[in-house]
């Protein structure tokens, strides 16, 4: 199939490398030139704005908006809405808050454009290992989509043979909105079992610290815990892979401070607890805990702060 990708970022770019590899055609575009240049160099068709970038592409187009929520989305949105033609499709790749993706689906209908979005989630290491996909829109349309999402998604488990497209690693949610909104509650949960790992191994750290008595003499090699947890453990899990790499060269991780950043899908969920009557203690209280890394640095904030590195690419704020 034919798309075009906007934003080539951490997950935009390899998102864009990943179809080509399946055979898809990728039109591109991006602020930045060099971005758009270096993925020409690779395959994909340069734009040098939006209005090039649909131009290039046959009708009806798809073209995927990779930018970060908020201002930015509902711009590109917009000016795309004004040059896109009948029965083109608009899809938002980033992580929208989901009552903001039925407003836009409602106001594109009007104008006879359709909408998509897709909670994805796969971070920097989406290009080998696939991006989870989560999918809102018109059931019909998202079928249209369905090879582009085919080859984006990780696929079976080896030696399964897939009984659902959920089996490959992507899903259709419900109409617009449900796709971001899978996503932001999955996004809320990842921030309660990454505290969990942050508190435990803080506790780990202070037992294996300087303190001499009879109940903290214990020489923990905390790489070595992540490591053998990964192997048959009920906590086995890939953010426990990306803890280990944490560990692997540094136990301190002396390169993090602990000032660890939230993207908004860890305050939206608690706003839909509210909203729901849901009691989610866990995860408010792992929200809260990131606002007080802001104010107090501790080692739980450095596995924090080293996990969001890992799976996002996330850089700390000074």
């Amino acid at each position: 199939m034919q798309l075009g990708m906007i934003g080539l970022g951490r997950m935009g770019g390899n998102m864009v490398r990943r179809l080509m590899k399946g055979g898809h055609d990728l039109f591109v575009y991006d602020h930045s030139a060099e971005a758009v240049e270096e993925l020409a160099q690779e395959g994909a068709t340069g734009a040098a704005s939006l209005a090039d970038l649909v131009e290039k592409i046959e009708a009806p187009r798809a073209i995927w908006v990779m930018v970060p929520a908020g201002g930015p989305t509902d711009e590109t949105v917009n000016e795309l809405a004004g040059l896109m033609d009948t029965d083109d499709i608009i899809i938002d790749g980033g992580n929208s808050y989901f009552k903001d993706d039925v407003r836009r689906a409602k106001a594109l209908a009007e104008r006879h454009l359709h909408y998509v979005d897709v909670g994805t989630s796969g971070g920097v290491w989406g290009l080998d290992r696939g991006y989870c996909m989560m999918i809102g829109g018109e059931q019909t349309v998202v079928e249209h989509l369905d090879p582009i999402f085919k080859t984006l998604a990780p696929g079976p488990d080896p030696g399964v043979t897939p009984n659902s497209k959920a089996e490959n690693g992507y899903m259709y949610a419900g109409p617009a909105g449900a796709g971001h909104f899978v996503k932001m509650i999955h996004n809320g949960i990842e921030y309660g079992m990454m505290q969990a790992f942050a508190e435990g191994f803080e506790i780990f750290k202070e037992a294996a610290s300087d303190k001499v008595d009879e109940t903290h003499r214990y020489d923990l090699d905390l790489h070595e815990i992540a490591e053998v947890w990964r192997h048959g453990s009920v906590v086995s899990s890939w953010l426990l892979d990306l803890l280990e790499i944490a560990l692997r060269d540094d136990q301190a991780l002396s390169d993090f401070s602990g000032h660890v950043g939230d993207s908004g899908e860890g305050r939206w969920t608690i706003q839909t607890a509210i909203e729901e009557d849901v009691p989610a203690h866990v995860l408010t209280a792992s929200l809260f805990t990131r606002f007080q890394s802001r104010q107090d640095s501790n080692y739980a904030g450095k596995v924090l702060s080293a996990l969001r590195h890992q799976f996002g690419g996330h850089v700390e704020k000074k």
